[in-house]
């Protein structure tokens, strides 16, 4: 559930909630109960026995689009929400264990949606956390999107702020854990105890949804590594609210019948909190993973901060080249007048060295070349990002003399002159820049070495590029680009090998890769010269990437829809002219 779409200021909270269990036996009955004192998005998979459920994958509402039991009136501090229905679980869908095994398949999240708004799933792509702020305020409207119009310049648009504050949070991830566990044991039920592993898998979705400004569960988190193999069970609850209680939090996962089935879930004995404050309208966002564990694992402990013998230590985070240095707000600069304008925008070397952009003017057609500098003859790769997020574009040149620098764009036109972040050694190696981190908004640099080391160089700002993390290794490709292939919300990486293979490394916002099998998504780029990411080349928050080909061609693939689709030639007159990444 985007956000942007749902800023209503009388809105206080809004809750989601995902389970891999079944409620006990009664609490649904295949129907829905209208005991709410707020709105709740509940999901179940893999359960056994006859009181097992399964989630139609299609919302449903009831009296005109409202949910059932939903306090939607006016003044109702609530956001008005759909509850999806929940049926008997048929046998094709029912798991026989009570966690999912491997090769099962949960029933898609569903999502909290406002009322006034017609039933609809979400766009299958998330907008790029270093997307301009314009772009995300605003949707494209389907006659829009349809149409294939020119989107809005990031300049025009409404700005809001969307920054992770880090404050720190260890008194409200104690509050909400006290309050849960009174509740449990009010209710008869063992507290449940908790684990600094799986809170880090909760503090970091925690964060991750915050800095997107979107309420949706993660896949398959009751796999990920750090859930530590939950045996008897999973669940995961959000709720965020305008202003900073903890408490409230709890209260209103207690209201919400989905919620409170797993507040009160018997099998649950761990669990893990994380929250997260922004300067935005939303500012306070938590989640809470619950895992069932036959026996307790290693590390297990009694409340946050504490040991099994006592202790008052919070742990503290172990920190990573991912974290920002320093708080970044949104851009605030009028792209009218700048040198580049969008992030569709075509920009080019030619033979003499000049910079030139082609303005994009929507659906795949540009404006006229316009020289935008010049001197940049023995430039390796150039490279056009935001790099210091103040809204304009820079460029970030990589060197034949080995030197690495960054021209700041300025609002009136043309460029700062150049700033040394590396000196000696970059002209060996082949680079990627962009949003690599999910917690950070100032774009990364990736660089792959002949060794086959990857490296993530975290931005800061127009200091030396010297820390690093090794991202992987045995990562061999005679070019790279980073860009969201699959549509899931975090840059991925595409490697062309000298053979014209596409390789294909998907990230998660850390700098680490999945841990997955390597797949071929593409054959037949042996020519490929140039390879540069776009966004809103055929739609608002359209993703892409422009192949500059042996041909003095110049292709668009688009991949919104999570995968490669057919290309399609950019009119233009190419010879001669290196492609920008």
């Amino acid at each position: 559930m985007n956000l942007r779409k749902f800023a209503a200021p009388a809105v206080v909270a809004v809750l989601c909630a995902l389970s891999l269990v079944s409620p006990a036996a009664g609490l649904y009955a295949g129907q829905r109960t209208g005991q709410r004192t707020g709105p709740a998005v509940a999901q179940a998979a893999g359960a056994t026995g006859p009181s097992a459920v399964t989630l139609n994958p299609a919302l449903a509402t009831d009296d005109g689009g409202r949910a059932a039991g939903a306090d939607t009136g006016a003044g109702s501090p609530l956001a008005p929400a759909v509850e999806p229905l929940i049926t008997p679980a048929s046998p094709a869908v029912a798991s026989t264990s009570e966690t999912p095994t491997a090769g099962s398949t949960a029933a898609a999240p569903a999502e909290a949606v406002p009322a006034s708004e017609p039933v609809a799933p979400e766009p299958p792509s998330i907008p790029p956390l270093w997307a301009p702020d314009a772009e995300l305020n605003q949707p494209a409207t389907k006659s829009a999107t349809e149409s294939g119009a020119a989107t809005q310049s990031p300049a025009t648009g409404s700005l809001s702020t969307e920054a992770l504050v880090p404050d720190n949070n260890s008194a409200a991830i104690l509050t909400v854990f006290n309050k849960i566990n009174e509740y449990r044991v009010a209710n008869g039920l063992t507290a449940v105890k908790y684990h600094p592993t799986v809170a880090s898998l909760a503090q970091e979705w925690s964060d991750n949804i915050a800095t997107r400004e979107v309420i949706e569960h993660r896949a398959s988190f009751w796999t990920d590594p750090r859930a530590l193999n939950p045996n008897n069970g999973a669940g995961e609850i959000i709720a965020i609210r305008t202003d900073r209680d903890a408490a409230q939090l709890v209260e209103w996962w207690k209201g919400s019948p989905g919620h409170n089935a797993m507040l009160l879930d018997p099998r649950f004995n761990v669990m893990g909190a994380g929250i997260s404050y922004t300067n935005s309208q939303y500012q306070i966002w938590g989640v809470v993973n619950f895992f069932g564990y036959t026996t307790l694992p290693a590390g297990t402990i009694n409340s946050p901060g504490g040991t099994l013998t006592g202790g008052n230590a919070f742990p503290a985070a172990s920190p990573t080249l991912c974290d920002p240095a320093v708080r970044h707000m949104p851009p605030t600069q009028n792209l009218a007048g700048a040198a580049i304008n969008s992030a569709a925008d075509l920009v080019t070397i030619n033979a003499s060295g000049q910079l030139v952009n082609r303005p994009s003017t929507g659906n795949r057609t540009y404006g006229p070349a316009k020289v935008i500098g010049s001197g940049f003859a023995t430039a390796k790769q150039v490279f056009t990002t935001d790099w210091d997020r103040d809204g304009t574009y820079d460029l970030l040149t990589q060197w034949n003399d080995g030197n690495l620098t960054l021209h700041r764009g300025l609002a009136a036109g043309a460029f700062n002159p150049p700033v040394t972040l590396g000196s000696g050694g970059w002209d060996t190696l082949s680079l990627a820049v962009g949003g690599w981190c999910a917690n950070n908004r100032l774009p990364q640099l990736l660089a792959l070495d002949t060794y086959g080391n990857l490296y993530l160089y975290p931005n800061r700002g127009l200091g030396d590029l010297s820390a690093r993390a090794t991202v992987a290794t045995d990562v061999f490709a005679s070019r790279i680009s980073m860009v969201d292939y699959d549509a899931d919300g975090f840059q991925d990486l595409l490697g062309i090998k000298t053979d014209g293979t596409v390789q294909l490394y998907r990230g998660w916002g850390t700098t680490a890769l999945r841990a997955e099998a390597r797949s071929t998504v593409m054959t037949g780029w042996g020519d490929v010269t140039g390879i540069r990411p776009l966004r809103d080349v055929t739609a608002l928050n359209s993703t892409g990437v422009a192949l500059r080909r042996a041909n003095d061609a110049v292709q668009y693939w688009d991949l919104s829809g999570g995968t490669l689709a057919a290309p399609s030639n950019i009119s233009g007159s190419w010879t001669g002219q290196r492609l920008a990444q």
